[in-house]
């Protein structure tokens, strides 16, 4: 069964939601095409899912595992802003406004499709999976430029701590997205903890990528993911060897 609204409460006459909904791994759509294995968060390709169509502006988390010699060969996006966060091995990039790059684990790429543009991401390596994210954000604006940008973001400077690495301004040296969203990496062992304060009307998804942790007392396992509604801070507890993303979502 689809996992339920855990809470909520009512203030005044008026009925605000506070609502953490838990996203279990095995919820989520998967497809197997041989040469890529992919977990689809939310309704993508042939998965189609009307109760997870998306949350906020964001669209799309696909965990894809691509074999050696393989993967997505040139193809089209338009108003999209783009994020690829890699695990493991190496995901090389071409694109058709000049742009041919390998980004390894720690690298966080953001592609702004804006007016259309073309690219290709293929695992050239031999004996060794890709294994990487892949993430649309909903522009906060139509028909711009297209644009790339890809940064490293050291396992130091998320350690203990949730690390800006996307956000509309390219503070604390993020990534630049055009995009009304903020993504954040924490890597967080048992005795660490973090947090991020929420602004009002702000939501949050917070995904587990590995390991294991709890989201303002609820428990992720790895590939879980929690949707935070009303709440005013996001609060990561209880970690074992975990790496997380959250967003901040208008």
């Amino acid at each position: 069964m689809p996992s339920k609204p855990l809470h909520c409460k009512r203030w005044v006459s008026t009925y605000i939601y506070y609502m953490i909904t838990l996203r279990k791994s095995q919820e989520r759509g998967y497809a197997d095409h041989g040469w890529l294995k992919s977990y689809h968060s939310f309704s993508f390709a042939g998965y189609h899912d009307p109760e997870h169509m998306g949350f906020a502006s964001l669209r799309v988390i696909n965990e894809d595992r691509i074999a050696p010699g393989t993967g997505f060969g040139t193809h089209g996006h338009r108003d999209m802003e783009i994020v690829s966060y890699v695990l493991s091995g190496n995901l090389a990039h071409k694109d058709s406004i000049g742009n041919v790059k390998g980004i390894p684990p720690g690298d966080v790429q953001r592609l702004s499709a804006g007016t259309g543009v073309q690219h290709s991401e293929f695992n050239h390596a031999e004996g060794q999976e890709t294994h990487f994210l892949q993430i649309w954000i909903e522009p906060n604006a139509k028909g711009i430029a297209p644009g790339y940008e890809q940064k490293t973001f050291a396992n130091t400077a998320k350690q203990g701590k949730l690390k800006l690495v996307a956000s509309p301004t390219g503070a604390d040296g993020s990534v630049t997205i055009h995009a009304d969203a903020a993504l954040y990496a924490g890597l967080l062992t048992a005795s660490e903890t973090a947090s991020l304060a929420l602004a009002p009307n702000h939501k949050s998804y917070v995904h587990l990528v590995r390991g294991e942790l709890k989201v303002n007392g609820h428990l992720l396992k790895t590939g879980d993911a929690a949707k935070l509604v009303g709440e005013s801070v996001v609060e990561l507890t209880d970690a074992v060897e975990a790496e997380v993303l959250v967003f901040d979502l208008v």
